[in-house]
């Protein structure tokens, strides 16, 4: 009798295991690498385009199972003062519309992916819902991105337009209003976790 308590509780720790190994091998968690990542905004003012590129981004993309591209949380923060456009004037103004001292990220979290359709090697076209929150307002927002991951690594390519007045943003002004902002933004992005 004591012989087959010991086997059944063996089998049952050994099942267990089991079920957690196929469970960690499944699960796969991997960090937004910002030195390998790019994000730029475009936009237009009455007098030239411009672009700023985001210098701090940090966040992470969590699959049920990479090899098939089933995501299961998706997260990526950027410091507001990290938008750069290589002119400080451009850049205060811009941190000024954002309210950066209050808002010190913009943010990006998955809340459904509502498809993934496998292109081939590791390449994924994705259709997801998120909340984006800019400058402390909230807003649902679809995204579609090309995925495209192999052993511990992936990236996600894509882009979406907004406008600036749907998050409460000002479009900013100079020169006492002479040179206007346009409220329609363009954001690229080009983000590998590992």
């Amino acid at each position: 009798m004591e012989k087959q308590k010991r086997k059944t509780k063996g089998l049952l720790s050994f099942l267990a295991l089991l079920f957690v190994s196929i469970n960690l091998i499944q699960a796969q968690e991997l960090k937004l690498v910002n030195s390998e990542s790019i994000l730029k905004i475009y936009g237009t003012s009455s007098i030239h385009d411009w672009h700023e590129e985001a210098e701090s981004q940090s966040g992470k993309l969590v699959f049920s199972d990479l090899e098939n591209g089933k995501i299961e949380a998706l997260s990526v923060a950027i410091e507001t003062e990290s938008l750069k456009s290589g002119k400080s004037g451009m850049d205060k103004n811009t941190y000024k519309a954002l309210n950066s001292k209050k808002h010190k990220q913009i943010t990006f979290q998955l809340t459904k992916v509502e498809s993934v359709s496998a292109k081939g090697n590791g390449v994924f076209d994705v259709k997801i819902v998120g909340d984006l929150t800019i400058a402390g307002t909230k807003k649902s927002i679809a995204l579609n991105f090309k995925l495209v991951g192999n052993g511990g690594k992936a990236t996600i390519e894509g882009e979406k337009k907004i406008k600036m007045t749907q998050f409460n943003v000002e479009p900013p002004t100079a020169m006492l209003g002479a040179i206007t902002t346009g409220d329609d933004l363009t954001i690229k992005f080009k983000t590998t976790f590992k």
